[in-house]
């Protein structure tokens, strides 16, 4: 069990809910990863609707997973449109969680680290605990973290690349310089052992989507990020050996037992 912001939850693992086949596969998928967190968009979904339209079935599905409810600002481009949809988002889905996204470039999906950090202190001022999808500079982070984040969630790669961690050099950098900050690492993962390494390297989380919703069997790779995550865990709880750059034997020779050809 670990701390997520006010909530102690059981994995570490945070999915999306969208681009799934069906809200039956995507209920199913969900349920098979043990995800105790999932994504929503407002400006996707809309869980006020009141007829039964597609809306209402995919909220109702929601509901019976029981978990809890991270909207999300996907698709905002400015400040003013981030922050509007984080307050329609808290009257909505009653929660001052938001995932917070300002997007500053329509091709990679990039964060816009100057609207981001100006949402954020904004967002924080009203009440808001701000999960903010940022980049893997360390710089940012660490304004982030003035502005009053407790939570950041730097990406591996670009939103839906599934190219997994491209700088680990800089995500290491960013655990071991905010060592009391809750690290998610949020977008890019497309293998499970992606979020294995992510894990192995110390970060608390991982929150995907593509990967699952998009794998031939869904249901089944939610099995499969389930297990990478609590495999990662366990070996960065149980120390990792180091590496070396020359070889060092599995058997020592101190002790080895050797025989005499008799006469």
């Amino acid at each position: 069990m670990w701390q997520l912001a006010d909530k102690k939850i059981n994995s570490r693992l945070l999915i999306g809910s969208a681009l799934y086949p069906s809200p039956d596969i995507m209920q199913k998928a969900i349920t098979a990863s043990a995800a105790e967190v999932v994504t929503v968009s407002l400006r996707r979904q809309n869980s006020a609707t009141n007829n039964h339209d597609t809306g209402h079935d995919f909220w109702d599905f929601l509901k019976q997973l029981n978990c809890h409810i991270l909207p999300n600002t996907a698709g905002c481009h400015s400040v003013k449109e981030a922050i509007t949809t984080a307050q329609m988002a808290r009257e909505v889905f009653e929660t001052n969680w938001i995932k917070l996204e300002v997007i500053g470039d329509d091709y990679n999906l990039q964060p816009d680290p100057f609207a981001l950090l100006e949402a954020t202190k904004e967002l924080i001022a009203q009440g808001f605990e701000v999960f903010p999808y940022c980049t893997d500079d360390l710089v940012l982070c660490q304004k982030l973290v003035d502005a009053g984040c407790s939570i950041l969630m730097p990406w591996g790669a670009p939103i839906g690349t599934g190219k997994g961690l491209l700088n680990p050099y800089a995500l290491k950098n960013i655990r071991q310089r905010l060592p009391d900050i809750t690290l998610i690492v949020d977008a890019g993962i497309g293998l499970p052992s992606h979020a294995a390494q992510a894990l192995e390297m110390g970060y608390d989380g991982v929150l995907l989507n593509t990967a699952i919703a998009q794998a031939n069997d869904p249901e089944r790779m939610g099995t499969a990020f389930k297990h990478a995550l609590l495999a990662g865990r366990s070996a960065y709880e149980a120390g990792a050996m180091l590496e070396r750059d020359i070889a060092a034997p599995s058997t020592p020779t101190l002790g080895t037992p050797f025989w005499h050809q008799q006469d």
